[in-house]
């Protein structure tokens, strides 16, 4: 292992004792007592819930069976909260309470009562019993605001007990939410805390000093986390929209309280749908990159019909580091960035220079994407560079992980540069040339990628080159063998028509015609981790080169019909 990386890897194992260390002193001895309180004696509103409901999901819970987390738990008339469960996965979706919104659909007192029983198991078994996975901050964050949106439903034709036990369990999880949130990790978790938190503040009686402190807190969240194009600093895009489905409806629940809405609230949702539109494919799907897995059409519509923002997608996200191709039809999304810190890479993926393809409401060319709800070793195979449609050398991915259980995820090498050059020629042709040195440090190679859309968006022409760090071409000491992966999404159908042509052809009809006359061109097996029913097989198209030889290969994609 080089020096440098050997640093790097000892530098972020005294990080993260340090971090652990700083965590645990400041939390101290957790125990209930440390954050009792007084119970508030009302809520004073139930914030909206943008996300769908399934009547299926609330009959089968009633019945004592929990499909959660890709799996479905038959509890057999026993507490869910009190029996092993399938998954971690589904230990968390259980205890962070989304399942709530669907209980909307109980047409009966008899679900209701169902339900609170359900309710009271699990502030009798979890309530004050600090630990595990209901306690984690992003499960508290998410069940704050669970509860607090569907209180309605929870509450219906309920005795005073109950009630009361319901609202002091509450307040117990805000108090400690609150003295939990600046320790929680950077990243996503931590401004849905700051999000649960606000939201707690103007949702139930609160002090005009705690609203504005929650307001502050979050609004310093928000500038830390929503870059100046919008995107969300995770690079991901899918969080974006995971965010926007709890921001609105805090945003309208400021307004129709008549509190000042934090200063940054408005100004940051205004930026994100931008980029939001930006990795929306035409069919509606979000792009795959940097962790996010499938989006259903109804959750995207139910964000973007609040977008007032309108207009085309911008053409590049400089902040986050991505390029936006259109002519035609045809768009074409690519990644040309890095991960923006160590924290935020333990969600990365490897995936520098790889693109998406799509057109029409069909997407050709993807990237396999992260699972929903798979293990942890689905999770780190859809990282590898090897699960994007870009080059790998040596089936080597361009950034390495950990697989130490102390540092967790994260990546202990990365890319240290990417250039971009954009050029574009409107009406005509817009294309981008991009290099990363992911490869520099094993094999001394440098990765450019030059893709443009012509002929009306009718052609798309791409190149990969590899050179030495100089610019040179590889020399005979260069043995590596390459591969430029296409992964195409499972809905399209493939025919190989010569050794170096695949028909490509979508379920409305519209065929593509991919031809590459440098190298070994195959369809191969692949996996699509980001299906809404799991994962599941597909196909790639792989074009295999010998570095020293050929560190070349040019191809095209081309609309036959």
């Amino acid at each position: 292992m080089p020096f440098s990386n050997k640093r790097r890897l000892l530098y972020l194992y005294l990080r993260e004792g340090w971090r652990r260390f700083s965590r645990r002193l400041a939390l101290g001895r957790m125990t209930a007592l440390r954050f009792a309180g007084s119970t508030p004696d009302r809520l004073i509103v139930a914030p909206t819930d943008l996300r769908a409901i399934d009547p299926f999901v609330a009959e089968e819970i009633l019945e004592g069976r929990y499909p959660l987390g890709g799996r479905v738990l038959d509890t057999e008339g026993e507490s869910p909260f009190e029996i092993d469960l399938p998954s971690h996965e589904f230990a968390i979706r259980l205890h962070s309470f989304g399942w709530l919104r669907h209980m909307r659909a109980i047409q009966d007192e008899a679900g209701y009562v169902k339900l609170r029983q359900i309710m009271d198991e699990w502030i009798g078994g979890h309530g004050r019993s600090i630990g595990g996975i209901p306690w984690e901050a992003d499960v508290v964050a998410h069940r704050i605001v669970a509860w607090l949106s569907h209180s309605p439903v929870v509450l219906r034709n309920a005795e005073h007990g109950f009630y009361r036990r319901f609202l002091k369990s509450l307040a117990f999880q805000i108090r400690y939410l609150r003295h939990i949130a600046e320790t929680v990790p950077e990243g996503e978790a931590r401004l849905r805390a700051r999000l649960a938190i606000a939201m707690a503040s103007v949702a139930m009686p609160a002090s005009a000093s705690a609203i504005r402190k929650a307001a502050r807190h979050l609004d310093l969240e928000l500038d830390r986390q929503i870059l100046p194009d919008g995107a969300h600093f995770s690079r991901n895009p899918r969080a974006s929209l995971e965010l926007l489905l709890d921001l609105l409806p805090l945003r309208q629940t400021y307004v129709n309280l008549g509190h000042e809405v934090p200063s940054r609230l408005i100004p940051c949702i205004d930026r994100m749908y931008p980029a939001l539109r930006f990795f929306r494919h035409q069919g509606g799907e979000l792009a795959l990159f940097n962790g996010a897995t499938s989006v259903l059409a109804h959750e995207l519509a139910s964000v973007l019909r609040y977008d007032e923002t309108a207009g085309e997608p911008f053409r590049s996200l400089p902040h986050a580091q991505y390029e936006r191709l259109s002519l035609g039809d045809t768009v074409i999304i690519m990644d040309t960035g890095l991960p923006l810190s160590v924290d935020l890479s333990r969600s990365a993926h490897a995936g520098c220079l790889s693109f998406e393809m799509s057109s029409g409401r069909s997407r050709f060319v993807i990237n396999s994407g992260a699972p929903k709800f798979a293990g942890e070793r689905f999770r780190l195979m859809a990282r590898l560079t090897a699960a994007h449609s870009t080059v790998t050398i040596n089936d080597t991915s361009s950034c390495r992980f950990s697989q130490s259980a102390f540092l967790g995820p994260v990546m202990t090498s990365s890319l240290s540069r990417v250039d971009v050059e954009r050029r574009d020629e409107p009406g005509s042709i817009e294309s981008v040339k991009a290099s990363h040195d992911g490869y520099v440090a094993p094999f001394g190679l440098i990765h450019e990628r030059d893709i443009g859309i012509l002929s009306g968006g009718r052609l798309v022409r791409g190149r990969d080159r590899l050179s030495r760090h100089d610019g040179s071409d590889p020399g005979p000491a260069d043995t590596g063998v390459a591969v430029a992966r296409f992964h195409i999404h499972p809905a399209i159908g493939m025919r190989q028509r010569s050794e170096s042509e695949v028909y490509l052809s979508a379920p409305d009809g519209e065929v593509w015609l991919f031809a590459c006359r440098d190298g070994a061109l195959a369809i191969e097996e692949d996996v699509f981790f980001a299906d809404p029913s799991g994962v599941r097989a597909s196909s790639q198209i792989t074009v295999t080169f010998a570095v020293a030889a050929q560190p070349e290969i040019q191809w095209t994609f081309t609309r036959e019909a």
